[in-house]
C-alpha cells in the first residue's frame, strides 16, 4: 500500500516537510510505502472551469495535477501539508487540490485522507479545517490523531522542538497505517445511488 504526500509549501524541505516527514517515517516503519509530490515555488493555475477534465479525464494545465492523476489508483491514502497564510492553506496548494479533486471524478472514493499544517503561531485550525473539506466531500475517511495535525515553528529545527506537534504526527502515521491495514481486508465504500446536484433555484 502506498500513501501520497503533497507538500504545499514553496520550501521543499521547510517546516511543512518536517511535519510530513515525521508522518511518513512512521508509516514506513509499518511497511507502508510513501511518495512525495512537491510543486515547487512557481505559480499553480486555478481551475478555469473549461470542462476538459470531465470529457478527457485530464487537466488542460500541465503543472502537476496530471502527474498525480496518472498514479492516483496506486495510493490508499493522501496526506496534504501546507504552511498557514492568513489563516488558510497556501494559494498554490488550493489551486492544485481544486483541480485534482475535481478532475479525479470519483477516484478519491474510499482513500484515506489527512491534512497537516505548519504555522508560526496562529491560524492553524482554520487552515486545517479548509484542507479537510476536500476529503469530507469526496467520500474519504479522515484519519484522526491525538490533536489537530499542526506544528509550530519558524524553522525545521524549531518544528522538531515542538514535542506535542511531532508526537501528533507520529500518532497520525500509526493511525493511518492501522486503517490502511483494515481497508486492505474490506472493499471501499461505494455510492449507493448517483449523486444529485441542486442549487435551490425554482
Amino acid at each position: 500500500m502506498k500513501v501520497l504526500f503533497i507538500n504545499g509549501s514553496p520550501h521543499e524541505k521547510g517546516c511543512t516537510y518536517t511535519a510530513l516527514r515525521e508522518v511518513a517515517d512512521t508509516l514506513e516503519k509499518y511497511g507502508v510505502e510513501t511518495v512525495f509530490h512537491w510543486n515547487g515555488s512557481k505559480p499553480v493555475a486555478g481551475c478555469s472551469a473549461c470542462g476538459v477534465c470531465g470529457r478527457a479525464g485530464v487537466c488542460v494545465f500541465e503543472d502537476g495535477v496530471n502527474e498525480i492523476l496518472e498514479s492516483l489508483d496506486e495510493y490508499g491514502g493522501i496526506v496534504v501539508g501546507s504552511p498557514v497564510y492568513y489563516g488558510g492553506p497556501s494559494g498554490q496548494l488550493c489551486c492544485l487540490l481544486d483541480r485534482l479533486f475535481f478532475a479525479s471524478r470519483g477516484r478519491m472514493n474510499g482513500k484515506l485522507g489527512a491534512a497537516v499544517v505548519s504555522c508560526r503561531r496562529g491560524g492553524a485550525t482554520t487552515a486545517f479545517s479548509r484542507l479537510n473539506m476536500y476529503f469530507e466531500m469526496n467520500n474519504m475517511p479522515v484519519v484522526p490523531s491525538q490533536y489537530w495535525n499542526m506544528v509550530h515553528g519558524m524553522s525545521p529545527a524549531e518544528v522538531r522542538r515542538d514535542e506535542e506537534g511531532m508526537q501528533t504526527m507520529r500518532t497520525l502515521g500509526r493511525n493511518m497505517a492501522h486503517l490502511l491495514a483494515c481497508l486492505d481486508k474490506v472493499e471501499p465504500p461505494v455510492r449507493a445511488e448517483p449523486p444529485k446536484y441542486t442549487n435551490f433555484i425554482r
